[in-house]
């Protein structure tokens, strides 16, 4: 789904350890505008458990979780209330 989707933000959170991958996420959300998408990158692997849960929390919308390997790409398209 996220191939035709334009990525406004990418967040390169690799090697770096949990809870900052979700700690920046959530930084960076509050910095974009509505209907902007990010995508963030990230190896560590309690990210499942917390990138997207913490995305679907705030109201935004989880457009795609794929894994290559160790490395998780979430696409998240901001929604402001």
């Amino acid at each position: 789904m996220s191939e035709n989707v334009n990525i406004d933000y990418t967040l390169d959170m690799l090697g770096e350890p949990c809870p900052f991958p979700g700690m920046a996420s959530i930084k960076a959300y509050d910095k974009m505008k509505d209907g902007e998408v990010i995508e963030i990158f990230s190896d560590c692997p309690q990210s499942i458990n917390a990138i997207p849960v913490d995305a679907e929390n705030r109201g935004h919308e989880v457009l795609s979780v794929d894994q290559d390997g160790p490395t998780f790409r979430y696409v998240i398209k901001v929604n402001r209330k």
